[in-house]
């Protein structure tokens, strides 16, 4: 470990000296607070965004084009916002994507109508990845890499089931929880943590989530009958989603196993869902009704609860816009994607929010990329495991995190 170390700190010195000249034209992102309007495909009215790169370079989800069929679309900051295409059919969407963008999952309609998931990259296009049995499947996330997917795919006519799909052994069923049907929504960064909604015996759907190891675990509800988990922190300790309270009510929960299943709360009104979650699980977005009983779109968080992104970015939106619902999250933090009103086209549209926090290089979220980033990216330097060292989400700390801190050093400070 300790030779492992000063090779580290002997790469900052050469780092340092010897990519002076190309860290100052590998300018990243603003950290400033922006908002960007995805708009729609040429000719759609609609559209809706459902995950985001971990540099929010990438952004995934649903558009409707000229003819009003849904279309799977990749948007970028150059290349705008591209069709997927179906696989042969008229619709599809995209809901997952990997850490670098490069894998993107979801599902589309074959010439027969019937849906298939597929896992689309810019090399090999959209492949389907087939069914459990039945005539349709639906992939809803994918692991930092790309190589594991999970949604739901039919049994037979009328039962479907949670899957968990690898190249190297197909989709596997993950079964139930003594019910009819099952669906997988989130997955861990490595692949191995899968959560979702399952029926127990009682043909109640309950929030689950599940490991090799422990099969599939009912994560409970807040008082009511019945809970859904939609997506789950990269290690897969932290699980959110909407369970039903006692008062019967929908509500956003964060769960952990030390502490269950926590109530989010609302932004005044009754109901809230929670879509999506950081990383290390600390920050959560999705929906939530104020008092007029509309809903918006929130973030939360243990020290400031949760709060409306409408107001927390109020001087970013033009007159009459508004931001519905945050769907993802990207693993820092930092990017929000989501569906709102463009009050200057007139149309619910996709949208990116970068917050600007935390700085590109702030390992430790202090507002400060100093020493205390450097020394904690040199301290866990070679190791593997997406956590916040790993500022480019590659699944390992290395040069390229390094680098990170070196050229954002001092920003903020």
């Amino acid at each position: 470990m300790m030779a492992k170390r000063r090779m580290a700190f002997n790469r900052v010195r050469a780092l340092t000296i010897g990519c002076a000249l190309s860290l100052m034209a590998a300018a990243g992102w603003s950290q400033q607070a922006s908002l960007t309007w995805l708009g729609t495909l040429p000719g759609g009215p609609h559209s809706g965004a459902y995950n985001v790169s971990a540099d929010g370079s990438v952004v995934v989800g649903w558009a409707s084009n000229a003819a009003w069929d849904l279309r799977a679309f990749r948007w970028t900051p150059d290349g705008g916002m591209q069709d997927l295409g179906t696989l042969g059919g008229r619709f599809s969407a995209a809901y997952g994507i990997s850490a670098d963008g490069s894998v993107i999952v979801g599902w589309a309609e074959r010439v027969d109508g019937r849906a298939r998931a597929f896992h689309w990259t810019s090399a090999g296009g959209m492949q389907a990845l087939g069914t459990l049995g039945g005539y349709t499947s639906y992939a809803y996330g994918v692991s930092a890499d790309g190589s594991v997917v999970v949604g739901v795919a039919y049994t037979n006519l009328v039962k479907y089931h949670a899957f968990r799909w690898t190249e190297s052994e197909g989709m596997q069923d993950l079964g139930t929880l003594g019910g009819w049907g099952s669906a997988a929504l989130g997955v861990s960064a490595d692949g191995s943590v899968v959560v979702g909604y399952a029926y127990d015996a009682d043909e109640v759907h309950r929030a689950f989530r599940w490991t090799a190891e422990s099969g599939m675990e009912d994560l409970g509800t807040l008082g009511g009958g019945w809970s859904r988990a939609y997506s789950v922190s990269a290690d897969g300790s932290v699980v959110v989603g909407m369970a039903r309270n006692s008062a019967g009510h929908i509500r956003a929960f964060r769960w952990t196993a030390e502490s269950g299943m926590q109530d989010l709360g609302t932004l005044g009104g009754f109901h809230s869902t929670a879509l999506g979650v950081s990383a290390d699980g600390t920050v959560v977005v999705g929906w939530a009704d104020r008092a007029d009983g509309c809903g918006y779109a929130f973030r939360w968080t243990a020290e400031e609860g949760m709060q409306d992104l409408n107001v927390l970015y109020a001087h970013l939106l033009t007159d009459g816009s508004e931001l519905w619902e945050a769907t993802a999250i990207s693993p820092d933090g930092r990017y929000i994607v989501g569906k709102g009103f463009n009050g200057t086209t007139l149309f619910p549209e996709a949208f990116l929010l970068d917050t600007g926090f935390p700085l590109r290089g702030d390992v430790n979220r202090d507002g400060c990329v100093d020493d205390a980033d450097l020394l904690a990216v040199l301290l866990a330097f070679g190791n593997r495991g997406y956590r916040n060292e790993d500022l480019n989400w590659d699944g390992v700390i290395d040069d390229a995190d390094l680098l990170m801190v070196l050229f954002h050093f001092g920003s903020g400070c």
